[in-house]
């Protein structure tokens, strides 16, 4: 397919999206599915497309004065994919296949307007019903903050140190562009251009052999802000396909109880098979069962609980657009009762001294730190500790990365803009010794 064809695919793709309110995954693999001619590089070139129209939907409507799927394409190619008029032009020739030409109206909006009067979910790209919660968190600079959560991530990668250390990894993966990390001690990182595939990574020996696994670096970050240590017993409560039950794994070096469990029991089938790719022995996975309790020989005896709480994602703008605009309020209140559901099951296994690590991969104060002083005023037994305390020693950037990271009294915020890394929040909460 030419350049043109792909953004005819995309455009039609959005009005799929818009039509029948079907989630752009699912659009993009129906497409597909439809259209069985179109290589991988076309596929990965119009899917590209797609997802940096949903990154910037609300500012290229505005630029165009339009929000109908050819014009938020056209507005994403100038604000995203950085074309200037004549090339966006060249590309809307109305030859086979490829987009009508411009308007008139529609040259000179490209040419003419600009984000500079726009209100803040609109520069920012944000449903508007989100901006009061922004604004609480990051008051004027909550559009700069939200643009960098309309970027595009790159693909961080975990090392196993249970199985490789990351300089040979580098190596092994050098044909692949991978750097390391700016903060994470074993984190190496790929940049992705706009219209860049994902590399084959689970295709790499390094991958297969379980040197290395997909997170995102602040969830690396996050797992090792939890200070979880050889010999403990550690709970991941909340442990899904298993990301940082991996990680936690790798910090306790092998040694130690490690006690892995979900309230739903489909979300944890992944993990058996990644755990023992990575090597890893001494965890336990619990899949509830019926109405019985599923940690119900555990009294008080946790050294650490972790917590990767349920919650509305907007960390991950970066990776998921898409979702940004299918999110309700009715949602935000949902995952507020399941968040101090799951703190409150937390409590009566964590042992004096011991600690919950409540973790969301989001940006928004009422899960943050209004859901962690609720906690406390539940529970006056434990105490935040503070955030400088929670990096001290941990690694050798942690005073950089505790100028860079956002702290509040209740614990730690990563945002693409200040830390490069999807959103997200910890909170080190203490157990009064007895």
């Amino acid at each position: 397919m030419t350049p043109a064809a792909r953004l005819s695919a995309a455009i039609e793709l959005i009005d799929t999206i818009d039509a029948q309110r079907v989630p752009a995954a699912k659009a993009l693999k129906d497409w597909g599915t439809a259209h069985r001619y179109a290589g991988s590089g076309d596929r990965s070139a119009i899917a590209g497309l797609l997802w940096d129209v949903l990154r910037r939907r609300a500012s290229s409507a505005w630029i165009m004065n339009d929000d109908g799927p050819r014009a938020c394409l056209l507005g994403m190619l100038r604000l995203e994919r950085k074309l200037d008029v004549e090339a966006i032009a060249a590309l809307c020739d109305g030859g086979r296949f490829a987009p009508a030409p411009l308007s008139e109206s529609e040259h000179d909006a490209l040419v003419s307007r600009t984000l500079d009067q726009a209100p803040a979910p609109v520069a920012g790209d944000y449903p508007e019903w989100l901006d009061p919660y922004l604004a609480e968190m990051f008051g004027e600079e909550r559009v700069a903050e939200a643009a960098a959560m309309a970027s595009r991530a790159p693909l961080d990668l975990r090392v196993n140190t249970l199985k490789a250390k990351r300089e040979k990894v580098l190596g092994q993966l050098a044909h692949l562009g991978v750097k390391e990390t700016p903060w994470s001690p074993v984190g190496l990182r790929i940049a992705l251009s706009a219209d860049a595939r994902n590399p084959g990574i689970h295709a790499e020996e390094s991958f297969i052999k379980g040197a290395v696994e997909v997170q995102d670096e602040g969830s690396q970050l996050a797992a090792l802000l939890t200070a979880a240590k050889p010999g403990e017993q550690v709970i991941d409560l909340c442990a899904g396909a298993g990301g940082k039950t991996l990680a936690l794994a790798a910090m306790m070096d092998g040694k130690g109880r490690l006690i892995a469990t979900d309230s739903d029991k489909r979300q944890l089938a992944p993990i058996h098979e990644r755990l023992s790719r990575a090597g890893v022995h001494n965890a336990d996975i619990r899949a509830p069962k019926g109405e019985g309790e599923t940690l119900a020989d555990i009294k008080a005896s946790a050294d650490l609980v972790v917590i990767d709480a349920p919650c509305t994602g907007t960390g991950t703008w970066r990776r998921n657009p898409d979702a940004k605009w299918r999110i309700r309020p009715g949602a935000l209140e949902i995952r507020l009762r399941e968040q101090a559901e799951v703190l409150d099951r937390a409590v009566p296994l964590v042992k004096p001294g011991g600690r919950i690590a409540y973790i969301t991969c989001s940006v928004l104060p009422p899960e943050n730190g209004a859901q962690v002083r609720a906690f406390l005023a539940r529970h006056p037994e434990f105490a935040v500790l503070p955030p400088s305390q929670t990096v001290t020693a941990l690694w050798d950037k942690a005073d950089a990365f505790a100028e860079a990271a956002l702290a509040s009294p209740e614990g730690w915020l990563m945002t693409p803009r200040r830390t490069g890394t999807d959103g997200f929040f910890v909170s080190l909460l203490k157990r009064q010794a007895a």
